[in-house]
């Protein structure tokens, strides 16, 4: 294995994280080939949500910045920006990792004012994303939030979440533990295209059916529901199908929302691959980040009709726990605007 490209110095991840070098490297293996990684030491790892009392968690751990997944809509794009970053390839590419994390959890879980608050991880960025099969930080964070018995969830699009199956149902065993897998369609031509460094919808819910075959309640965000590309009634019905059938305990639709560089990186994508609809997006999403109110709602229905149908819960307020929902605009120290009402009903 050949390392590149090793420099130190203060930069943007090293400014914003507190720490006084960051170390860059580039990895010359096929799987990492074109990321490079920022390797920074934080000082802090357990973040509050501003606006905690309309969500439903309070804390959330995110031990990456920056998404090799490569998501077109992805919402975090933005914080990005923030480490002088750019916000479109540079947000696939370049990835903020805290290698201290585990160690940072372990203490700050053990700190006197830590009231054992649940915890959600992989609201922000993917926690395994394709970073994780080199730096192992989920493991060392798992274990110390299973030693303080802390209640905790997850939120993933990364089938690597089973090799930490053996750790979930130690922790399962002493706290309650929610996990959710990310699936908004199961159409093979738009994964390639809009989520071209994930697994496969079919790989994703292989591993909701492992997960809950070893005793681990997974529940599926639904999400994003694509306008006009991922909504046709057969396509809802055939990824509500595959949930069904992955075992899930409850599915929970969430409309694509489109925030500040999110939108121009998405924007851009459709031009190139759906020019036609570009114009039925810019109406849409005239009102801002959200789709309309109505919409949200016949998708919403729609999905719920369809859970009942094949025998599979929705996802109501009594999973929110459960199933931890993408931090909404304002959450979290770079965030920014206000979340609509309705994207919020859908939990």
């Amino acid at each position: 294995m050949r390392w590149d490209n090793l420099t130190e110095g203060p930069t943007g991840p090293a400014a914003l994280f507190g720490t006084d070098a960051v170390v860059t490297r580039t990895l010359d293996t096929p799987e990492f080939r074109g990321i490079t990684f920022h390797e920074v030491r934080a000082r802090s790892i357990v973040n509050r949500v501003p606006g905690a009392s309309r969500m439903p968690f309070e804390w959330t751990v995110n031990p990456y910045r920056g998404c090799s997944h490569a998501c077109v809509y992805c919402f975090a794009r933005k914080t990005h920006s923030h480490l002088d970053l750019d916000t479109g390839l540079g947000f696939d590419s370049q990835i903020v990792v805290k290698t201290n994390a585990p160690e940072l959890l372990r203490r700050e879980l053990g700190a006197r004012r830590w009231n054992g608050a649940h915890i959600a991880m992989g609201t922000n960025v993917d926690c395994y994303q394709r970073a994780e099969g080199r730096y192992r930080l989920m493991p060392g964070i798992i274990e110390a939030l299973r030693d303080r018995a802390n209640p905790f969830s997850i939120l993933t699009k990364g089938t690597l979440i089973l090799r930490d199956l053996p750790l979930l149902r130690q922790a399962a065993a002493v706290t309650e533990v929610g996990v959710s897998v990310s699936v908004g369609f199961t159409d093979a031509g738009l994964w390639r295209t809009v989520e071209p460094g994930t697994p496969s919808p079919a790989a994703r819910l292989a591993a909701v059916r492992t997960l809950t075959d070893a005793g681990i309640e997974c529940g599926v965000l639904m999400a994003p529901v694509v306008p006009f590309l991922g909504d046709a009634p057969e396509q809802l019905r055939e990824t509500v199908r595959a949930v069904a059938a992955s075992g899930a305990t409850s599915v929970t639709p969430l409309v694509l929302h489109l925030r500040p560089a999110a939108r121009e990186w998405f924007m851009s994508w459709l031009a190139a691959h759906h020019p036609h609809l570009v114009p039925r997006y810019e109406r849409m999403y005239a009102g801002g980040s959200y789709a309309p109110t109505w919409y949200q709602r016949q998708i919403t229905r729609q999905v719920h009709e369809l859970a009942a149908a094949f025998g599979i819960g929705p996802g109501g307020r009594g999973a929110a726990r459960r199933i931890p929902v993408p931090e909404r605009p304002g959450d979290g120290p770079q965030g920014s605007g206000s979340a609509g009402p309705a994207q919020l009903s859908l939990l």
